[in-house]
């Protein structure tokens, strides 16, 4: 048997992460109650360093809160960055053009708010998937001989032989 070796795209490492995080926010005046806190704007992207993955991102977080004895209300808008270290286990070691998929798998979300201070502080996950995708070889069994085709019969030409095989049978032969 002979072997050949294909060169293609896999994916060589595959890894999520829940991350966890306490953000604190700075409001224009003091709140006295929040009324609505979300994130927006998820960006994020990942590069490899030796056997780690580095995953800068940031989004925006919007705060509605009331002030002034729960009088009136106003949003506060807030980006923040954040910078992840990640340790994807390759499946190869003979890879080459390597390539990170980053996704979000869960986009970030406060889990929970609370004033402390005069300032916001909320909690916010996020789930996030990282994809190694590289170049690598897959041995194969190649066959020796060139590949060999079955002679077909031709149906009609059966029918023809059974008909006349039909023909000759002398259904009195025992008499």
């Amino acid at each position: 048997m002979n072997y050949k070796e294909i060169v293609t795209k896999a994916v060589i490492g595959k890894g999520k992460k829940t991350l966890n995080k306490t953000y604190e926010m700075k409001t224009e005046e003091v709140p006295n109650t929040i009324l609505g806190c979300w994130v927006i704007n998820h960006k994020f992207s990942g590069n490899k360093s030796n056997d780690l993955i580095n995953i800068n991102g940031n989004f925006d977080v919007n705060v509605w809160y009331s002030y002034d004895n729960d009088t009136k209300t106003s949003v506060s808008t807030k980006n923040f960055s954040y910078n992840e270290m990640l340790k994807l286990n390759a499946k190869s070691d003979n890879t080459t053009n390597e390539e990170i998929v980053v996704r979000s798998l869960k986009q970030p979300s406060v889990t929970n708010v609370e004033i402390k201070d005069g300032n916001v502080v909320m909690d916010i996950e996020k789930e996030l998937g990282v994809e190694l995708i590289g170049d690598t070889k897959v041995k194969v069994t190649v066959e020796d001989e060139e590949d060999e085709y079955d002679i077909l019969e031709d149906v009609n030409e059966e029918k023809k032989i059974e008909e006349k095989i039909e023909e000759e049978v002398k259904e009195d032969y025992i008499n």
